[in-house]
């Protein structure tokens, strides 16, 4: 099983902190973001990471190069100037995910998802008649009343009412992105509405902690939460 881990963005609402440092290695409780998922990937037993990069990418390269401080190996896949966007990020990078089911993770959120539970359904994932995606919901952050997507019975449906999060972590299999062009670029949630639509789209509601570190506060509450706490997690969900 392999993972990518979504490190491409510009981070325009982090900045100035992204002026001269890549969003995913703004640190919280000493540890960058991005390395707290590279650790907790590995420890779940999936070592394999895919990572793109775009803005300050040589600065992301350099910290983490191929993954073994980590006890990860790590392949980059460079995205050209300008946005790809998520869907185009994950298509460009097929030729290092390979043709079977993969993990996907935001590289801005702090969680304590079980990977290697998510990796189990990644694995049920098919082009034929299952799922071709997998979604970890939240609860709805203060920052995004309205939520994505409803939850009903384990399925993802796109609707108004009754709304959750898409966290940003999902299982995928590549032929959800299969009909796309490589380094076009190309948005996640057309992808997944159409996989809903004849219901090919499972998910899950992750009751536990997860956060977007989307601005310079919430990144700031956080570390120093993280730094009072002295260690992993937070003191609540």
């Amino acid at each position: 099983m392999k993972a990518m881990i979504l490190a491409a963005g510009r981070g325009e609402r982090m900045r100035p902190l992204t002026d001269h440092c890549p969003k995913p290695l703004l640190t919280v409780g000493g540890k960058p973001l991005i390395v707290r998922h590279i650790e907790r990937l590995a420890a779940a037993g999936i070592v394999d990471i895919v990572i793109n990069r775009a803005h300050l990418g040589h600065m992301l390269e350099a910290a983490l190069g191929d993954g073994g401080a980590f006890g990860a190996r790590i392949r980059w896949s460079p995205e050209p100037p300008g946005a790809l966007e998520t869907a185009g990020g994950i298509r460009q990078a097929m030729q290092y995910l390979g043709g079977d089911p993969f993990l996907s993770i935001n590289g801005d959120v702090f969680c304590d998802i079980d990977f290697a539970a998510l990796a189990a359904i990644a694995a049920r994932l098919s082009p034929q008649h299952g799922d071709l995606a997998h979604l970890l919901l939240v609860d709805n952050p203060d920052h995004h009343p309205g939520g994505d997507f409803v939850l009903q019975n384990g399925r993802v449906r796109d609707q108004e009412e009754h709304r959750l999060t898409f966290s940003g972590i999902a299982a995928y299999h590549p032929a959800l992105f299969a009909h796309l062009e490589a380094g076009r670029p190309a948005r996640l949630a057309p992808q997944l509405r159409a996989a809903m639509h004849i219901d090919r789209v499972s998910g899950a509601h992750h009751r536990g902690c997860w956060l977007d570190i989307g601005t310079p506060e919430r990144l700031a509450r956080l570390d120093a939460e993280l730094t009072r706490n002295r260690g992993e997690t937070l003191s609540r969900p």
